[in-house]
């Protein structure tokens, strides 16, 4: 590594927030599968404890030596669903609550898997879960749920659509207190990955080994401080250097993945390399896009702008590391980006935009708080928009909304930390009721036969 090379880390480190946002590991659940729910529970609070036992300590001592800041340290595990499908319990709170007890034994700061995979039908197990959201989010502090309601090989399971809607709404309502903070560990996806090693959507997929460290990689402010160098330059410009800061982000989170899994004895899984923000300033993707020449984050030209800014981190990323994983992009969750938040004060970003934006982003409409009294069918609805954008464009799309009971627009909710605070966004006023009862599956879009 050259002098020159040192000093650009220790600048980007220093003045412009780079950070590796979290080292997760993702454990294997299968074999604690068990008739009994308590003995599962136990099998599960042993394994986790066991492999995650130095987790914390090995980040901590990783980010003391090369002085890298590892914001997060975090575990995904496999589908609770279906690791305790040979259970006869209809309630999954137990599981999630030893979920959280372990979790918080070793000392991480979330633990996602309390998930379900119903793209294409329920089993009894996928039901049992999904009921058990609402309770399981408002009884822990730091477990984290998603379901995965449909994918471009299958279509949309518009039942489970249906059901998350009222999922979200009772999760909210239970949460009240705290501004509906449970709904904020809760995603709803379509053509969800298996190896995110971000929250709240993290799960340890099936397909993936035993045991494995991910690392998801951030630094909106280093890309914008290389974006005030090239101003009023061309478009090819501007993605160059986007690709170049990238690949220097990405080789950071690869020095850290290799040097966590060698210290924990686990192999290397991806790293995620996605620009997420922090409610920070100098943090944020709205910002990077306002430096591309937009006056406000949200105008015309703001679909654009994102779409090259995502496409340029990809192309420097993957040139940086074999396996480039996860989501890898821009992450656009309106609560944790002080530039978001600002442009929704505003009145220049709305909703409808924020769907639009989705089409090229890496996940979907991210940490959005909407009135309290907006219906479930409602929520259905954007849900359901948002997975046709997914499933139709082959990518992973995500909806994670908080209807904040007892506020309205106008009003702000406040969530603390990472998960930062947001200005109430406004939904449409006319029903989507009558779409939603329908139920049924939308068909897989005819380019999902391939073989």
């Amino acid at each position: 590594m050259t002098m020159d090379n040192i000093l650009q880390t220790i600048k980007m480190i220093e003045r412009e927030k780079l950070d590796i946002r979290t080292i997760t590991m993702g454990i294997s659940l299968f074999d604690c599968a068990d008739g009994n729910i308590d003995k599962c529970c136990a099998k599960t609070y042993d394994k986790i404890t066991s492999l995650a036992q130095n987790l914390v300590s090995v980040g901590r001592d990783i980010e003391s030596e090369y002085g890298i800041p590892i914001i997060n340290k975090r575990i995904s595990i496999t589908p609770v669903s279906l690791f305790c499908h040979s259970t006869d319990e209809e309630d999954y709170v137990k599981m999630a609550k030893t979920l959280d007890k372990a979790a918080k034994a070793v000392g991480v700061d979330f633990i996602g898997g309390f998930s379900a995979l119903v793209q294409k039908g329920f089993s009894s197990s996928d039901r049992a879960l999904i009921s058990s959201i609402p309770r399981a989010l408002s009884e822990t502090d730091i477990v984290c749920s998603s379901v995965n309601i449909g994918c471009t090989r299958s279509g949309i399971n518009m039942d489970a659509v249906k059901m998350m809607g009222d999922i979200v709404k009772q999760t909210a309502y239970l949460t009240k207190d705290s501004d509906s903070i449970g709904c904020a560990k809760l995603v709803v996806f379509a053509n969800a990955v298996e190896d995110n090693p971000f929250m709240a959507g993290a799960f340890h997929g099936p397909g993936e080994a035993e045991c494995i460290i991910n690392v998801g990689v951030s630094g909106p402010g280093v890309v914008k401080s290389a974006l005030e160098q090239v101003k009023g330059e061309p478009f090819d410009i501007v993605a160059d250097t986007i690709k170049k800061t990238s690949f220097k982000i990405t080789r950071a989170g690869q020095l850290v993945a290799n040097e966590a899994a060698k210290r924990l004895n686990v192999p290397f899984g991806i790293v995620d390399l996605s620009l997420a923000p922090t409610p920070a300033v100098g943090d944020s993707i709205a910002r990077i896009l306002e430096e591309m020449g937009l006056e406000k984050c949200g105008t015309h030209g703001t679909t654009a702008a994102l779409a090259l800014l995502n496409d340029a981190v990809k192309k420097g990323g993957i040139m940086a590391s074999s396996h480039v994983g996860g989501l890898s992009g821009a992450f656009i969750p309106v609560s944790e980006d002080e530039g978001m938040i600002d442009a929704v004060k505003s009145g220049s970003l709305t909703l409808e935009k924020l769907e639009a934006m989705t089409c090229v982003c890496s996940v979907g409409l991210d940490m959005i708080a909407i009135p309290g009294d907006t219906s479930a069918e409602t929520i259905s609805a954007i849900i359901a928009d948002e997975a046709a954008i997914g499933v139709i464009n082959h990518k992973t799309t995500a909806v994670r909304l908080i209807p904040v009971y007892g506020k309205s627009v106008g009003e702000h909710a406040t969530f603390g930390g990472l998960l930062g605070e947001a200005p109430i966004i406004g939904v449409n006023k006319f029903s989507s009721n009558d779409f939603i009862m329908r139920g049924g599956r939308i068909p897989a879009p005819v380019h999902s036969f391939k073989s």
